[in-house]
């Protein structure tokens, strides 16, 4: 390597500088031999020519696209190298992870809007899945009651992946569950029996769909049915005294997993 004077060439840091390229990186490189600096001073630095800080702009161009350092090597020193080809592929490359991020970015546009709406359907798709008697402003005042709590998180993580042929199965999963726990008051089901109790099951799975629900919160929830006029007025809709009944299910099944429905909290 041939001596210079400082003024010669440029010094790594000033490589680093002009190119916004780490130090690091132009050690490694001239420890590979990608770009290695052409002069040396009297002291023993190492200094970049013209020369060297063209191939270092190439390098640094084809790293901003995504090219490995092995690839760029081989276009900057093989005459024979389809350099076009090369970049071509690479732009498929550019090309499929561009799509990605923009499906990235869609669904994290999703996740927003459902954090802060809920439920991510028109005013006319919910009237069609959920029935007359759906009130669309119901998820804002959700949201304005529980939107600091895990329930709410979860409930929009859920809700950011439906679509309304998701949200029409879990409508349709609800109303099963009302005619059947109707028709089981009626056929005299008991509390605590197994009939009863299965019919909790179903009600914790279906729940599901919405948050995880332990058997602590369904007691809450049991309570909720009961007091609740909207709740109450839902499911006494479906047969006279049916939240009450419903209510009772739940602490039975509560009671034999040894959870007193007297002192259960929500967690």
């Amino acid at each position: 390597m041939p001596d210079a004077t400082d003024a010669d060439g440029l010094t790594v840091g000033q490589v680093s500088t002009r190119l916004g390229v780490t130090v690091r990186a132009l050690h490694h490189w001239d420890e590979i031999g990608l770009a290695r600096p052409s002069l040396r001073t009297a002291a023993g630095y190492r200094l970049y020519t013209a020369g060297d800080l063209e191939r270092l702009h190439r390098i640094a161009v084809y790293r901003e696209i995504g090219l490995g350092l092995d690839r760029i090597q081989a276009i900057l020193d093989d005459s024979t190298a389809d350099v076009p080809g090369a970049l071509r592929a690479q732009r498929a490359q550019v090309a499929e992870r561009i799509d990605r991020l923009q499906q990235l970015s869609a669904g994290l546009d999703r996740m927003i809007d459902a954090h802060e709406r809920g439920l991510l359907l028109t005013v006319e798709q919910q009237a069609a899945i959920f029935g007359p008697q759906w009130n669309p402003d119901w998820p804002a005042q959700a949201r304005q009651r529980y939107g600091d709590t895990t329930q709410w998180l979860q409930y929009a993580e859920r809700s950011a992946s439906r679509g309304p042929e998701e949200w029409q199965a879990i409508a349709d999963a609800i109303a099963g569950l009302d005619r059947a726990l109707g028709d089981a008051m009626d056929a005299g089901v008991t509390p605590g029996s197994p009939e009863a109790n299965q019919l909790v099951e179903r009600h914790r799975e279906v729940f599901a769909s919405y948050f995880p629900l332990t058997r602590q919160m369904q007691v809450c929830l049991g309570r909720r049915f009961e007091a609740d006029p909207a709740f109450a007025a839902h499911y006494d809709g479906i047969r006279a005294g049916l939240a009450t009944w419903f209510r009772r299910i739940i602490d039975a099944s509560a009671r034999a997993h040894g959870i007193d429905p007297d002192t259960a909290t929500w967690q």
